[in-house]
Parts: structure tokens; C-alpha cells; sequence
């Protein structure tokens, strides 16, 4: 009876070895297949995005409530603000319209302004063609085009599923590129599922 439990012991522990290792390996590959699908990322940082029309972005001058507040980029890409009227914003990143801010109200107005800008509300993206239901819709950041897909509604039956194809929101030659799933979707951009062909 001893050597035959022996057996059963070690029978299970043998298994559970096995198994061990087979869920070991199996981590291994996924490790190794996210980092192959991170590699052909087509990866845009938002910290490099380009204000355009549409986004709401809040302007904070330290010490000037006055010169604060929550402003939209208009269609020319402007945005009016308290004493120094028409800036434009459009093409710049926050960074930039950070130190066009600055720049604009020293010395006339302020000493040592110090101005910080953040977005409030990105423009929408934009997706068409093979989708249930095509349009605009609110960024977030971290977007990929597989969420833009399931924000559509998903594949129609004719939708070609292994190509997609994208145009940059600040591309002003509105380039098309041909883009895989795991490419980052930024504010602007117009996503195209084309159709297939039998």
C-alpha cells in the first residue's frame, strides 16, 4: 500500500512539474509576443501632440486669475485671451503655446509670468468606410485603432480586417498611411477600414 501511494505521490508531483512549466512557457511566449506587437507599434506620444481646432485647454497664470480660464481653439486655430486678444495655438505643442503665452505677456503686462496649459477635452477622431457605425468620437488617451474599431461597432461582413488605413489629424498633405491594430490613435485623426476583395 506505501509503494503504491509512493507511486500516486509522485505521479502528481510529476504532473503538477509539467504543469508548472507549461504555464511557465506558455507566460514566456505572451511575454515575447507583447513585446513583438509593442516593437511594430506605430507609438505617438500625446506629450508631442500639436493643438488644433476643437480642443478645450485650460490657461493658468500663477497669481492672475484675471488671465486664467478654460478656452476652445476656434477654426483658424486661435484662441483669444485676456489682455493679449487673438494667440494662435494651432500646430503648437503645449510646451510651445506655453512660451508663446509667455512671451506675449512679458514685460508689457507681467514681470515673470509663469504659465501652465493643459487639455481639457481633445477633438474627436474621426473612422468611415467598413464599420457598423462610422463618425466622430471623443479621444482617450492610450487609443489604439483596435479600440477605435470597437467604438464603430466593429467589422461589416465586407470589411477587410487586416488593414486599416490613417491620416494624421496634424498632417496638413493629409498623407494616408496603412496602419496595423496596435497603432496609436491621436486627437484629429480620420481612420479609414477599407473593404475587401473576393
Amino acid at each position: 500500500m506505501v509503494g503504491a501511494a509512493s507511486k500516486y505521490s509522485n505521479r502528481i508531483v510529476s504532473q503538477t512539474l509539467v504543469a508548472a512549466v507549461f504555464v511557465a512557457l506558455m507566460f514566456q511566449v505572451f511575454d515575447v509576443s507583447a513585446q513583438s506587437a509593442k516593437s511594430k507599434t506605430t507609438a505617438v506620444g500625446i506629450e508631442t501632440y500639436r493643438l488644433g481646432s476643437g480642443d478645450k485647454i485650460r490657461v493658468l497664470v500663477f497669481g492672475q486669475e484675471d488671465l486664467s480660464g478654460d478656452f476652445e481653439v476656434d477654426g483658424l486655430g486661435n484662441i483669444s485671451l485676456p489682455l493679449i486678444k487673438v494667440v494662435s495655438a494651432g500646430g503648437l505643442t503645449i510646451s510651445e503655446f506655453e512660451t508663446v503665452i509667455t512671451n506675449k505677456l512679458k514685460p508689457d503686462f507681467l514681470i515673470n509670468p509663469r504659465v501652465s496649459v493643459s487639455v481639457l477635452n481633445y477633438r474627436p477622431f474621426y473612422i468611415f468606410g467598413e464599420v457598423k457605425r462610422p463618425g466622430s468620437y471623443s479621444f482617450v488617451n492610450g487609443m489604439r485603432v483596435v479600440n477605435a474599431i470597437a467604438l464603430g461597432g466593429g467589422f461589416t461582413y465586407r470589411a477587410h480586417k487586416e488593414k486599416a488605413i490613417l491620416i494624421r489629424g496634424g498632417d496638413e498633405n493629409r498623407k494616408k498611411e496603412v496602419v496595423d491594430h496596435q497603432t496609436f490613435i491621436l486627437p484629429g485623426d480620420v481612420l479609414e477600414i477599407p473593404e475587401r476583395f473576393f
